[in-house]
């Protein structure tokens, strides 16, 4: 039997996933983030959350939010050195 490695994340690059809090859809789809998350994700009225989801075989199976402006850096992170290759040429 193979033993698992308990200090090896399951997103092994983005840091670790863990179930925070059960949340409810109300009859017009809108849930609320309980204050704890909000707090510690440092989320505050009128910030802009993008939603990302994973799909596998044609089904959604992870909702995932992240700050617009942490998506944006993570973004130009990725493309910044792409277009800096693209100009030079």
């Amino acid at each position: 039997m193979v033993k698992k490695d308990e200090t090896k994340s399951c997103c092994a690059d983005i840091g670790c996933c863990k179930v925070e809090s059960v949340i409810t859809v109300d009859e017009r789809g809108q849930t609320v983030l309980p204050k704890e998350i909000r707090e510690k994700a440092k989320i505050h009225a009128g910030d802009k959350l993008a939603v990302i989801s994973w799909e596998r075989d044609g089904e959604v199976f992870c909702i995932s939010l992240i700050k617009v402006e942490k998506l944006a850096e993570i973004v130009k992170g990725m493309l910044g050195p792409v277009m800096k290759d693209i100009m030079e040429k």
